[in-house]
């Protein structure tokens, strides 16, 4: 029974030392952390109704990649965009381009003809020259409009001359092309045919050590580049110059939306005062597919009294002018 009690009187005296240091602890705790009250206000965080707005970007909800092409008569065109860049029973006339590049080789006086090597054997026709001066900028490589040659007198023999003078080498490139009657329509199945020219003409600089590569086009041009930069990107050029982007013809809608919006390269949108009604028509929707891109260095510039042809005296000279500043200001 002594025992029994003495360990009783044990664990009463454990339990009761176990409650006296607890109790201790608590208040020297309690006297080594400070009061909530002696603690400093947290800082007034802002609420998300006062941040800043995200930049908005133009909707393009209305500008369909594949917009709704009207029937022109018993024509209905929407084939065209279920086949577009690929390659269809469509072919262009390779016998008129001939006819052509045997008319005004001889007349080059002002470059050198070069035949750029394609696949199976074939070549195809294009003019270079060198830059003016000593120190060289880059190569342009000009593509002309629909049913026209390498050394256009309007737009093209300009620019591939004139750049020249402006530090830039050049290289006219000859495009496929159909029959005199042949519209927008008729030439958009044989864009895929311009992909390759294309391509030989970048390797052509690329093999002279060239790397700032500009693609300048013109009308059709404009639309053969824009199907080569749909299906490739833009990957292998420093920069594009359109020069009156957006031609058709009467009743003619652009078969594909322009894939401006998904460009990195920096783009010069450039137009005639007097241009087709249709480019200037579809210049704020270009400029709107461009915003989307969100190149601070892409621009649309007008230029003053010249038309889609730039035949009016001085406006050839004022498109090059406009261009070589703008290249300038890239860096």
């Amino acid at each position: 029974m002594q025992k029994l009690l003495w360990i009783y009187s044990m664990k009463n005296m454990w339990n009761k030392t176990i409650i006296t240091l607890a109790i201790s602890f608590s208040m020297n705790v309690s006297a080594v952390l400070p009061s909530l009250d002696d603690l400093p206000n947290l800082p007034n965080f802002p609420s998300l109704n006062d941040l800043p707005s995200l930049p908005s970007f133009p909707s393009l909800d209305d500008l369909p990649k594949f917009p709704n092409l009207p029937i022109i008569g018993d024509f209905n065109p929407s084939f065209l965009q279920k086949s577009y860049n690929q390659f269809t029973d469509a072919k262009p006339d390779f016998e008129r381009e001939n006819r052509m590049i045997s008319e005004i080789e001889d007349s080059v006086l002002d470059g050198d003809v070069e035949y750029l090597s394609l696949a199976d054997g074939k070549e195809v026709f294009s003019i270079y020259m060198e830059a003016e001066t000593e120190k060289v900028k880059g190569g342009v490589i000009i593509l002309h409009s629909r049913g026209y040659h390498a050394n256009w007198d309007s737009v093209i023999k300009p620019l591939r001359v004139g750049m020249t003078s402006k530090g830039w080498h050049s290289l006219s490139v000859q495009m496929p092309v159909l029959d005199k009657q042949a519209t927008y329509y008729d030439y958009v199945p044989i864009f895929p045919y311009a992909h390759e020219r294309i391509e030989v003409a970048i390797d052509f600089y690329k093999q002279l050590g060239i790397d700032n590569i500009v693609l300048i086009t013109h009308g059709c041009g404009a639309h053969m580049a824009m199907s080569y930069l749909d299906k490739y990107g833009d990957g292998k050029i420093s920069a594009y110059v359109g020069v009156g982007m957006g031609a058709t013809d009467y009743k003619q809608k652009v078969v594909k939306r322009l894939p401006l919006d998904n460009m990195l390269k920096p783009v010069l949108d450039i137009y005639g005062e007097k241009d087709f009604s249709g480019v200037k028509r579809s210049a704020e929707d270009r400029w709107r597919l461009m915003s989307v891109a969100n190149n601070k260095k892409s621009a649309q510039k007008i230029v003053k009294k010249a038309d889609h042809y730039y035949k009016e005296k001085g406006t050839a000279e004022d498109l090059i002018d406009i261009v070589d500043s703008w290249l300038a200001s890239l860096g």
